[in-house]
């Protein structure tokens, strides 16, 4: 059997990147439904942000004419059993969103694809900024969980991410940033 290509393996993950923005949704909800406005707020910027990050891959699928696929998703997990549970999920998703990331750098690599690795390079990047991102937050919601002005008093007070992904070297998305 023939291996993945490094496309196909690009087009596997929009999924994946569609998949996380859905079930940050549904965290941003849960939180929104129990008047939680700051950790929602939190939430549904995630969302958009992992949204984007499909739409990046996609546009660089479209630089390198190759297939964009638009997979479907199946519906994310809405029933959380308290607080915390939004948040151990979300570390969850981008610790494997990073192994997945992993992946797809080393398919560039066994195919020569320095273009593609090239590409991946902010990814990677940006996987260690939100594993530690969803670990600190989880370490608070897990603090507070009894207390949760507390939790919104530190998302208030430390602009906690409200940083974005900005920057130059973050790649393009399709259809620009809409």
């Amino acid at each position: 059997m023939a291996e993945k290509t490094f496309a196909q393996a690009l087009n596997d993950h929009v999924h994946n990147e569609f998949a996380a923005s859905q079930a940050y949704l549904a965290a941003a909800i849960y939180y929104d439904d129990l008047t939680m406005p700051r950790m929602a707020t939190f939430f549904y910027r995630q969302s958009i942000e992992e949204r984007n990050h499909a739409m990046m891959i996609i546009r660089y699928l479209l630089d390198i004419e190759e297939e964009a696929t638009i997979p479907g998703v199946a519906a994310p997990n809405v029933s959380f059993t308290d607080i915390v549970d939004p948040v151990r999920m979300a570390l969850q998703q981008e610790k494997k969103v990073t192994q997945q990331f992993n992946e797809l750098a080393s398919t560039a690599r066994a195919a020569n694809d320095f273009q593609g690795e090239q590409f991946l390079q902010w990814f990677l990047k940006e996987q260690v900024e939100e594993v530690s991102l969803m670990s600190d937050l989880l370490t608070v919601v897990e603090r507070a969980k009894d207390m949760p002005l507390e939790i919104e008093e530190f998302l208030a007070r430390e602009g906690f991410g409200e940083e974005g992904e900005a920057g130059v070297a973050a790649p393009p998305t399709a259809g620009g940033a809409l």
